[in-house]
């Protein structure tokens, strides 16, 4: 099979959510293989993805709480001052795929210390399926999701990714796969990140909290940062 069939085919597979893993055992490939050919398709992606209409965007409802987001009037801000969510931002984005579907991704970002720490996507489904993708997406919220212009996304996912980078963080490994769905971004991001421009550390169910906590008494420096950590 010729390399740029692969690569196709490798695409396919990707937009029907499979992970790098399991690429490379669906086309009986070893994991060093498979990893080319997934970057090679995700700039294929990218290539195609930066062209394709925007659909629709959706932000989390609290997403700007403890943030200094600057003069956007056209930017949906959060009314709540408190959620449970502090600190993390859901945004999906559709954009045009042929056949009458669309192309989705979705972004989980820290916005207080980690970044983007998981992705979904890029999906090709129609838009009756999206209808139902959206509101799953965004179930662990009390309200609704926010339509916002691709530009606040872009702040968001990208400043978010620059600001874990500077602390020592990296974006989760499928980012890449999913960031041509937000269009060209120039930065630097007009929003101040962390908890009111601190670094905060809240620990998720999949996260190392000693490791990270060892990055940020490296990065930010003690008494520069708070953490939360759950216990059990």
């Amino acid at each position: 099979m010729r390399t740029d069939e692969r690569v196709h085919q490798v695409r396919l597979l990707r937009e029907q959510g499979y992970t790098p893993k399991e690429v490379a055992r669906s086309l009986g490939i070893g994991s060093a293989e498979a990893a080319r050919l997934v970057r090679a398709a995700a700039t294929l992606a990218r290539a195609d993805a930066s062209e394709a209409p925007l659909v629709s965007c959706w932000i989390s409802p609290t997403w700007s709480i403890n943030l200094a987001v600057g003069d956007h009037p056209d930017w949906p801000l959060s009314a709540e001052t408190t959620s449970g969510a502090e600190g993390l931002a859901s945004i999906l984005v559709a954009r045009r795929h042929r056949y009458d579907k669309v192309s989705v991704c979705g972004y989980l970002v820290d916005v207080y210390c980690l970044g983007v720490k998981n992705v979904l996507g890029p999906k090709i489904m129609d838009e009756l399926e999206l209808r139902g993708v959206r509101r799953r997406y965004f179930s662990a919220y009390q309200s609704d999701p926010l339509e916002a212009p691709i530009e606040l996304a872009r702040e968001v996912v990208f400043g978010a990714v620059a600001y874990a980078r500077s602390l020592g963080f990296e974006p989760h490994p499928d980012f890449a796969a999913t960031q041509a769905h937000l269009g060209p971004w120039s930065g630097p991001s007009t929003i101040t990140f962390g908890n009111q421009g601190k670094p905060f550390y809240i620990s998720g169910p999949n996260d190392n909290p000693q490791s990270i906590i060892q990055t940020l008494e490296r990065t930010a420096g003690s008494g520069n940062y708070n953490y939360l950590v759950g216990v059990g």
